[in-house]
């Protein structure tokens, strides 16, 4: 289950402890927010929910959410538990990340099979595949256990950029054995000085799980995603 949905269970829980402090069948107190501040509460909630909902490709039925929010705040009885509503949740969040996923793999074996076909295109045992772009003869290779130091850009099969030293401005040191395998692999076919083309499958990168930054819960790589790398390999073991 991923990050963001956590959000909508958390909104759940939080309407469970309003309707406790209503105590009944209606509001707990007087309405001290007025209509305006009412309907800015609503919109960013709502708004915040969106970005959720919209990150997880979750598409709910509005009138019945908004019936599950209003009978949560005035304390009416509800149709299930909040057990239960957590539930129903998981169960149709996982019947949706289902189908997104079979339409991933569908989508990145489509594009492997044709750059495969593409002139130029090297492909090795794993499944990884690569272009030369310049290739200096008579250099060094690093190897596993090396760090290198690389130029790089990163992007998806759709052409969006999603990292790049170039942007930053300065090159990037790593560890080769630290690094997701199709990215390690390729560099280790390079010399010093040379530079390639890598399309990463996801079996060798982030896989069905895609990768999410932990502090904001971004989904920074999607499930099931091909990723392309241009990188040069400047120098090995740096100082």
């Amino acid at each position: 289950m991923k990050y963001k949905l956590w959000i909508i269970i958390s909104l759940l829980i939080a309407i469970a402890f309003l309707s406790c402090k209503g105590g009944g069948g209606s509001q707990s107190g007087e309405v001290n927010f007025d209509r305006d501040a009412s309907y800015a509460l609503g919109l960013n909630i709502g708004a915040n929910l969106k970005e959720g909902l919209n990150e997880d490709n979750l598409i709910p039925n509005i009138d019945e959410f908004i019936k599950g929010l209003r009978d949560g705040i005035t304390g009416k009885e509800p149709r299930f538990s909040l057990h239960e509503a957590r539930e129903r949740i998981k169960i149709a969040y996982d019947a949706v990340a289902e189908i997104h996923a079979a339409e991933a793999v569908q989508k990145e074996n489509e594009f492997l099979a044709e750059n495969a076909r593409k002139p130029g295109v090297n492909i090795t045992s794993s499944g990884l595949q690569y272009e030369i772009i310049t290739e200096r003869t008579g250099g060094q290779r690093p190897t596993e256990q090396d760090i290198v130091l690389v130029h790089y850009e990163g992007k998806f099969i759709n052409g969006k950029f999603f990292d790049s030293t170039y942007t930053r401005g300065q090159p990037q040191a790593m560890e080769l054995d630290y690094i997701i395998p199709g990215w390690s692999e390729g560099v280790q076919l390079m010399t010093v000085g040379s530079k390639y083309i890598l399309y990463v499958p996801s079996a060798l990168a982030y896989g069905e799980e895609g990768f999410i930054d932990n502090w904001s819960g971004e989904v920074i790589i999607p499930p099931f995603s091909t990723l392309i790398f241009e990188v040069e390999l400047l120098e090995i073991n740096p100082n």
